[in-house]
């Protein structure tokens, strides 16, 4: 990470950058520690919005074979947002911790409830990714609310909408194949969806054994011999490398101008992460794991990382993960939300990208699920390589009514 593409890519970033002044997080603040007081509200939402939307319900459910978070105002009017696979597992913090902090309360605080829910009821001793995975579920199913009591699409809420569609990767979540198999697979979906640019895996996750180093080494140069010089690469280490050996396998993804090297080390050494990204000359991402501000803040300022990548859903939601990418716009880093979906799910994180003005790249989806369903609409097809960002009111998902009238509450 050479200080001459550094001070290239903070200039250009930063012409960008949304001019709101973020003050300084104290150095020896707790790494979960809520906001200061005093941190500008990013969003006037009882301007966009002029009567009070009060919380009434907020259930978890199963419909259709799917998860589903919905949150109903006294008025009657539903949020809705799909759910991730892990929340069954966090159903107590969720019932227990997260949504009585928000029922009977005006939706158009949530900036200020998503602050105050950390530390109500000592919540904090539960912070990480489980905790904020539970808000985020409800804040993203506030925000579907509160756009279609607006009658505007969420991202209208969030800012300035400066793109209505995103280009794409395709994203291969497996490391089960052999080098010559994983480029065949790729091949065949590139040719399929007319994508042009893809995320493959190397080491172990979480580990180098030697049967991963040996298919890493195979698959980077293999990879593009076969897929050519105009398809995007992208790769994906999952924390599985030390320095030593991220540095190697990074200078190797270099020599076949692999753009961006996702999670070299274990996401929580930090300190190692930035030692990869300085020894190297392409962009270093990470951030899909972390949940607190006072994080990204160290890796923003230290240069921890070139690439951002809060998950909506993990971080906790729309506000938390446009905090994050403002303060990586004003000191010059670029962002690209983790979101390996072709679902509803989705929907999140279209908005998220459509608003923010240091979007780096092609954004995920999951590479080999074909996209569309008979039960809601849009279809979210990347097929011809972007995404269009969903047009309606709230995040923009229609549901066939019939899945809601045989719900399981959870």
């Amino acid at each position: 990470m050479h200080i001459n593409r550094r001070k290239f890519i903070a200039t250009s970033v930063k012409a960008a950058a949304l001019g709101i002044a973020l003050p300084s997080i104290l150095s020896n603040a707790a790494f979960s520690a809520p906001l200061p007081p005093g941190y500008p509200k990013m969003l006037d939402l009882h301007k966009a919005i002029p009567n009070p939307v009060i919380i009434k319900s907020i259930e978890f459910v199963k419909a259709n074979g799917e998860l589903f978070l919905i949150t109903t105002s006294e008025d009657g009017e539903r949020g809705i947002t799909m759910a991730n696979f892990r929340m069954p597992n966090l159903l107590s913090l969720l019932h227990g911790l997260v949504i009585p902090n928000f029922i009977g309360k005006d939706a158009r605080d949530i900036e200020t409830l998503l602050d105050e829910v950390f530390v109500k009821n000592s919540n904090y001793k539960y912070g990480g990714m489980s905790f904020w995975n539970c808000v985020g579920h409800v804040e993203i199913s506030i925000f579907d609310l509160l756009g279609k009591v607006a009658n505007k699409p969420v991202n209208q809420l969030l800012g300035k909408v400066l793109r209505d569609e995103v280009p794409v990767y395709l994203s291969s979540l497996t490391r089960e194949t052999t080098p010559q198999e994983e480029v065949a697979n790729l091949a065949k979906r590139l040719e399929v969806t007319g994508v042009k640019a893809v995320k493959f895996k190397v080491g172990g996750r979480m580990s180098n054994p030697p049967e991963m180093h040996k298919r890493s080494v195979e698959l980077i140069p293999l990879i593009r011999k076969t897929l050519g010089d105009n398809i995007t690469l992208y790769a994906d280490a999952n924390g599985s490398y030390t320095v030593k050996e991220g540095i190697e396998i990074g200078k190797m993804l270099q020599d076949q101008n692999v753009a961006i090297f996702e999670e070299p080390c274990f996401f929580e050494q930090y300190e190692n992460n930035k030692a990869v990204a300085d020894a190297l000359s392409m962009k270093v991402a990470g951030g899909e794991q972390d949940t607190s501000f006072p994080r990204f803040e160290w890796i923003i300022k230290n240069k921890g990382l070139d690439v951002l990548q809060p998950d909506l859903y993990y971080n906790g939601g729309f506000i938390r993960c446009l905090r994050v990418a403002q303060l990586a716009a004003q000191h010059g880093l670029e962002v690209a939300p983790h979101s390996p979906k072709t679902d509803p799910l989705a929907a999140a994180m279209l908005h998220f990208t459509s608003v923010i003005p240091n979007l780096v790249g092609y954004q995920e989806v999951a590479g080999y699920k074909d996209p569309g369903s008979d039960y809601y609409t849009p279809p979210f097809n990347y097929f011809g390589g972007s995404l269009k960002v969903p047009e309606g009111p709230g995040l923009g998902v229609v549901y066939d009514e019939a899945i809601w009238k045989k719900i399981v509450k959870l």
